[in-house]
């Protein structure tokens, strides 16, 4: 369980790749809110995530494996149709299906940069999480930030959106991807 751990420098951040352990790990829960350390995390997701035009982070892609995700949907030159969102940090979230129809969508990851794949994902979800004061909150998701939250959610799991692929054929070049918007 994390818990918080004293720092003695600061850590230069980079995003996990496809291969590094981290991503295949279950994250540990959060407990200990009041922790600084979760503070500097949370604050180097964001930048991190606002610096990499993605739309989404889990802690594990910076090699936290804590259940920590940040969703910040918004129209970037990776995602130009995304709507617009308030960033939303969710710690230790978990989830139940509101909508269980199951649409294929386009995903990239930034720890898997160069490619997107037909990804199949529930179209709604209801979210239960903590905010970084350890506050109960609860969301509805749907369409596209649905999406972006079980994308979070796998890397929580130890899973990344290539799992997901039903067929090779849905993987592409991030290149052609972008030939086709």
């Amino acid at each position: 369980m994390f818990s918080g751990r004293k720092q003695k420098q600061p850590v230069v951040r980079e995003i996990a790749k496809l291969g590094n352990p981290v991503l295949r790990k279950i994250a540990e829960p959060v407990t200990d809110f009041d922790s600084a350390e979760l503070q500097t995390i949370i604050q180097d997701m964001r930048s991190m995530l606002e610096k990499s035009n993605g739309v989404g982070i889990a802690a594990p892609q910076i090699s936290e494996s804590i259940r920590l995700m940040i969703i910040a949907s918004r129209p970037n030159d990776r995602y130009p149709d995304a709507p617009k969102m308030k960033p939303v940090v969710m710690i230790n979230p978990v989830f139940s299906v509101l909508d269980s129809t199951v649409i294929k969508g386009w995903e990239g990851c930034l720890s898997i940069p160069g490619i997107r794949a037909q990804v199949p994902r529930y179209q709604a979800v209801q979210v239960n999480f903590q905010n970084p004061a350890g506050e109960k909150q609860a969301m509805d998701l749907q369409g596209f930030v649905a999406r972006i939250f079980q994308h979070e959610y796998d890397h929580l799991e130890g899973r990344v959106y290539l799992d997901h692929v039903v067929d090779n054929k849905d993987i592409i070049a991030e290149s052609e991807y972008f030939k086709l918007k």
